[in-house]
């Protein structure tokens, strides 16, 4: 909870102790269904609620904004996204039941009331948000094409409507076709921790 602390310290106490839960209940949650690697779960601040908050550095999401999170596994980025802006309403998509399961029963322990589930793949969504999220679920020219018809027209936010994903590694061939309308931000430059050396942010323009 302390590193949350370290880059998010205007943090309500409702949103403190929410954050502060997940740690039990996913602890709890993983020995029955196994959405995080089970040696990587005493990692779970620096690995998932950091690395997922770190689209929160991309852009400040507009109080009323919707968001769909795509292939959200046990609820990343989407539920501490949906802690961190509680104006905002998010949608997890994913098409394996019991990892929403696990996203649902953990939202609904720490008192989310800005999140809806739908197990499903993301083609068979249709409604309408402002943004996508998603955490390296597939390749970003298979996504976009995925998820071009769930992108609203009017705007509301700093940037427009569009895709944001947590990706690593090299990217600029994943990159290319679309780099006219893309921005890419190096977490490393928002948070000091090695495991961000290559993580990024990718902001796509739908």
């Amino acid at each position: 909870m302390q590193i949350i602390d370290k880059y998010f310290p205007i943090l309500s106490d409702t949103q403190k102790k929410q954050i502060d839960d997940l740690y039990d209940l996913y602890t709890d949650w993983n020995a029955k269904i196994n959405v995080i690697s089970r040696k990587d779960i005493e990692n779970l601040y620096l690995h998932h609620v950091l690395h997922s908050l770190g689209i929160a550095k991309m852009l400040n999401f507009t109080s009323g904004s919707t968001i769909m999170d795509v292939g959200t596994g046990g609820g990343f980025p989407g539920i501490p996204l949906a802690i961190l802006f509680p104006e905002c309403k998010f949608h997890l998509v994913d098409r394996i039941g019991k990892k929403i399961k696990v996203a649902t029963e953990v939202s609904a322990a720490i008192g989310l009331n800005n999140v809806t589930f739908r197990h499903a793949g993301a083609e068979e969504e249709k409604q309408k948000f402002d943004f996508v999220v998603s955490r390296a679920v597939m390749p970003l020219n298979d996504l976009i094409r995925i998820i071009t018809k769930n992108i609203k027209t009017d705007q509301k936010n700093a940037l427009p409507n569009g895709l944001i994903c947590l990706k690593g590694g090299e990217l600029e061939n994943e990159i290319k076709p679309v780099k006219k309308r893309a921005l890419v931000y190096n977490l490393k430059d928002y948070f000091s921790e090695d495991f961000f050396d290559t993580k990024k942010a990718v902001y796509v323009q739908i």
